[in-house]
Order: structure tokens, then C-alpha cells, then sequence
């Protein structure tokens, strides 16, 4: 079973994710520091960790999305290929 992840947590992720796409990855300690740095303020400890902790969750996701569409594309033109 998964980490329950609060649905403002979910939020602040995905819109940081939206707007910093290129920046996240899948190292902790650097969406860490992004996440310090677009949220200015009062922020506690704990928020910061689990929206960075997320946006590494999408930006894995995001990754194995993208090869697993690479390789449908690989066997899709190797198929078609074949048949000719």
C-alpha cells in the first residue's frame, strides 16, 4: 500500500510540476531545493519533504512513461517493417 499524501500536497506538487517541469527530477534533494525556492515563506519542514517527495514520485512516473511509449514506437516500426 501507498502514502496517504494530502490533497493540498498533491496540488502544490502538480502545479509546481507544471510550471517547473524542466527543472524536476528524479533526485530528492534537488526538487527539494526547488521546492524552498518557489515556496517562499513560513513553510514547516514536513510540507516541503512531502511535496518534494511527490514531485520525485511524478518525475519517476513521468520517466517510465515516456521509455515505455519509446519502445511500443521501437515495436511498432520494427513490426511494420517485418511485414514488408
Amino acid at each position: 500500500m501507498g502514502k496517504v499524501k494530502t490533497g493540498k500536497v498533491k496540488r502544490l506538487a502538480k502545479e509546481i510540476f507544471e510550471k517547473y517541469s524542466k527543472e524536476i527530477n528524479e533526485n530528492f534533494e534537488k526538487n527539494k531545493a526547488l521546492v524552498r525556492q518557489v515556496l517562499e515563506g513560513e513553510i514547516s519542514k514536513k510540507i516541503i519533504n512531502l511535496i518534494a517527495g511527490y514531485l520525485t514520485i511524478l518525475a519517476k512516473q513521468k520517466s517510465e512513461a515516456e521509455k515505455e511509449a519509446e519502445s511500443k514506437e521501437a515495436n511498432v516500426f520494427t513490426m511494420s517493417t517485418s511485414t514488408l
